[in-house]
């Protein structure tokens, strides 16, 4: 499974991409997503919720809820969960407009649904508090 990863400037006004990653085994997940958190310093996981158009979540949403709780464990970053509906689709959209080969389409999908996604998440009213008011992780742990 490949996942999209977008970042937030210090303000919290605008999402940019980041990078794909593919889930390779709990190893090497644990080690991508561990020196992500470094790296990144982030106060705030925002994981995509994939819901059923009636909103009603489903298997995938499970899922999601699963690895948004290990994520957690692992870098001790909290996590939230927002309605993923329709990202990948408007990504999708951009991406054809753009006129790129269905390759760099594809190589492209993911980042962009997850800037969308942090987008959304950023612009929305009930998005509870302010993502500065939690400490950034200081350090990592095995």
């Amino acid at each position: 499974m490949r996942l999209g990863t977008a970042v937030t400037d210090p303000s919290q006004q605008f999402a940019s991409p980041l990078e794909n990653y593919t889930r390779r085994g709990a190893e090497q997940d644990s080690r991508y997503f561990r020196e992500l958190a470094y790296r990144e310093r982030p106060v705030l996981f925002v994981v995509g919720l994939p819901l059923h158009l009636s909103g009603d979540e489903s298997p995938k949403s499970r899922e999601a809820r699963r690895f948004g709780a290990w994520l957690t464990e692992l870098t001790s970053v909290p996590v939230v969960f927002f309605d993923e509906r329709f990202t990948s689709t408007e990504a999708a959209q951009l991406l054809a407009a753009g006129g790129l080969t269905k390759k760099k389409r594809q190589a492209r999908l993911d980042m962009l649904a997850a800037q969308i996604l942090l987008s959304a998440y950023l612009e929305s009213p009930d998005r509870g508090q302010p993502m500065l008011d939690q400490p950034p992780p200081t350090s990592l742990s095995d």
